[in-house]
This record gives C-alpha cells, structure tokens and sequence, in this order.
C-alpha cells in the first residue's frame, strides 16, 4: 500500500501496520508514554508477542518508529510518523480506544485504575496491571476530577516530601506543569516521579532527598521525556 500526501509518503505499509501505528499514535497521546509490546498484542489481537515484535521490527526497519533494546516502553514515532497524523495519511484511531483508562467517580468514591510501579529514584521499567482500587475522594485533594489513576512507588528519592517505598501515588493525567509541581514522568525508557522545575532551555527533576543528585535534561533530549502528569495524591498502608 503506498500513500503520498505533501512530502510524506508510506511505502509497502500493510493496514495490520497502519493500525499500529494509529494505536501507538493514540496510546502515547492518551497517556504519554508508549505501550507494551503485551498491550500492543491485545488492542490488536494479536495473541503471539513474537508476531506484534515482527510488525514493529518491520515499522522500524521503514523508520516509522524507534526503539531502544531490552526496554520496555521505548516506541517512538519518528517524525516521518507524526507527520502522517499532521498531514491527515493517517487518521487517528477510532474513539473507543481503549488507550486511556478514566477514573469511575461514585459520588464519595472513586475507583482508580492501577497502572503499575513508578520508581522514586532512577527511572523505572512500569509494569501494567489490570486491577481497580476503590478510595474516598477526598484523598485526592480539590480540583482532582478527570483522568485520575494509580502508581506504586519505588525508592526512596522523593522521602523528604513524605513520599516512601510502596507508597501509593494518585496522578491526574496532565501534558504540563507548573515550577515546583510534584510529577510523573516517562524518562530513558522508565517512569519517575520528581520537582518539576522549567529553567530556560533544560528542565530539572529534582528529588526530595539530600543524598541525591537533581537530573537536568537539555532542550536536546527533551523528546526522550513525557510528562505523564501531576500528582495528586497519596495513600498508605499502615500494617
């Protein structure tokens, strides 16, 4: 199959790969960080891993995406990709996606989708997990509402702000954040959550422990990091 419109052209791209690609469009968009490859597999039917890896190495080898080995969560659309959801080739996929998972608000209630760990330290490989959690609303502080899910914390890099290993963060799904917000962010192939801080043309992530060291990400890489949003909560387990 072969489409040109302006200066994009797809070239023996089969529709299998154009729905790929319109999923992973859809997913990165939704959520702001790439899908797995067991994700990939389920949106679309796709029962062998080996099989959706062999669509991806094809979309790859045409430089339609990159990705980096022994990571999970590193597809990205290259920008001959993007420009064919600029440029109109590619549409974007049907509305019921199942690429974003929306808090179930129940008046007092809210169930929360838990989408894995997120690490407070280096970045950490997340782990999907089909599994809702039901808390009272007012955990979630004021303004809360909207695409509200769940990450178990790792590490200990956010403690002085009270954030502590197995921690459960709340995050409101969000593209941008204010100086000093508390976020979580798709970082070198893992997730983490930092202070956020815009300072000219890099960004710091600054943890809340004295031992450890800000990351400071340059203008340059600032394509390898994705806000996935601000958090908004927090819950723990008292044993």
């Amino acid at each position: 199959m072969r489409h040109r419109k302006g200066s994009v052209m797809t070239e023996d791209l089969t529709e299998r790969q154009r729905e790929i690609l319109r999923y992973l469009h859809d997913f990165i968009v939704d959520r702001g960080y790439p899908p797995t490859v067991r994700e990939i597999g389920s949106a679309m039917q796709i029962r062998s891993t080996n099989g959706v890896n062999d669509h991806l190495l094809a979309l790859e080898r045409r430089g339609w995406i990159t990705r980096s080995e022994n990571k999970s969560r590193t597809t990205k659309l290259t920008d001959a990709a993007l420009a064919l959801f600029l440029e109109g080739t590619l549409d974007a996929a049907d509305a019921g996606s199942e690429a974003a998972a929306p808090a179930r608000w129940h008046g007092e209630t809210v169930d929360i989708p838990m989408l894995g760990q997120i690490a407070a330290g280096e970045p950490l490989d997340a782990t999907e997990a089909d599994a809702w959690v039901r808390f009272d609303r007012t955990l979630l502080g004021r303004g809360s509402d909207g695409e509200v899910f769940a990450l178990q914390v790792r590490g200990d890099s956010m403690i002085e702000d009270g954030v502590l290993d197995g921690d459960t963060l709340f995050v409101r799904r969000q593209r941008e954040a204010r100086n000093g917000e508390m976020v979580a962010l798709w970082l070198e192939g893992g997730a983490t959550v930092k202070r956020y801080f815009a300072e000219g043309d890099s960004v710091r992530l600054q943890p809340a422990n004295a031992a450890m060291q800000a990351t400071v990400v340059s203008s340059r890489e600032a394509r390898d990091l994705l806000m996935i949003g601000k958090v908004v909560g927090l819950f723990r387990r008292v044993s």
